[in-house]
């Protein structure tokens, strides 16, 4: 009982650490004003009436799913057939891949930034400022949280085995990758969706260096918003974390719903 108290206490230190900055940010943004007293004398929702009302929020907040999503589904489309090709039938260039997606960890932002734009700038694919740059830099930073899920789905379903027991039964090699692997590594792949959808949609070095103003994403615009109010700001923060949040709680329900719906052929 005691640990067990114990360990009640510590997720309750750690959701109070986590939590708290995020309602000082949504006490502020419901603020009529707050200076001299320890709550707000008083409260309004001017701020998140001023942000829906601003056009270059709703087009900031578009911009950015629309990247993000393009992002995530180039690398679906990509890395799912790769890395399956690889652990079944190359297992020899496994540590190849492993160490090829893990060069963004060694990478920062800054320099990546800096020579993406010094490569595309000009030449026969002068992108530098426009949304395929940013796609292209958003697929690269994800690579090492799309290999790890899908690579520990294929590890967990036996995938090898599963693929050579479907031919074996008579199946090509794309159908046993297609009605065979596929459907059992749904869960991780959506795991890995959500994972890379969450990071690239707070991302804000890559955004900032490689597009700026000329492609305004929510972060650059959260940015831009901070020197001019800090309770418009906070609102924006809070809907931008609201939006993430249900986001990813419809990510989850989609990937419920898929692996329930029965295959109909």
């Amino acid at each position: 009982m005691k640990n067990k108290g114990y360990h009640y206490a510590v997720i309750v230190l750690l959701m109070v650490y986590l939590l708290l900055p995020l309602l000082a940010t949504l006490l502020f943004a419901l603020a009529k004003d707050w200076q001299a007293t320890i709550l707000p004398s008083g409260w309004t929702l001017e701020w998140f009436a001023g942000m829906l009302q601003d056009a270059r929020f709703m087009e900031s907040l578009g911009r950015s799913l629309l990247v993000c999503t393009l992002s995530v589904l180039l690398s679906i489309i990509i890395m799912v057939p790769t890395i399956y090709i690889v652990t079944v039938y190359m297992p020899k260039l496994e540590k190849l891949l492993y160490a090829l997606v893990l060069l963004p960890y060694a990478l920062p932002g800054v320099v990546m930034a800096v020579g993406l734009i010094r490569i595309y700038s000009g030449g026969p694919v002068p992108i530098t400022g426009t949304l395929w740059i940013l796609i292209g830099a958003y697929f690269v930073i994800i690579l090492p949280y799309m290999y790890q899920g899908i690579r520990n789905a294929l590890r967990t379903v036996n995938a090898r085995e599963l693929t050579n027991a479907a031919e074996l039964l008579g199946a090509t090699r794309a159908q046993a990758f297609k009605l065979v692997v596929l459907p059992n590594i749904l869960p991780g792949i959506m795991v890995s969706v959500l994972l890379s959808f969450s990071i690239l949609f707070g991302e804000f070095v890559l955004a900032n260096l490689l597009v700026g103003g000329r492609y305004e994403t929510v972060q650059i615009y959260l940015y831009k918003r901070l020197s001019e109010s800090g309770h418009l700001s906070s609102a924006v923060a809070i809907a931008y974390f609201g939006f993430v949040l249900v986001l990813s709680g419809l990510l989850l329900r989609l990937g419920k719903w898929v692996l329930r719906t029965p295959d109909i052929r």
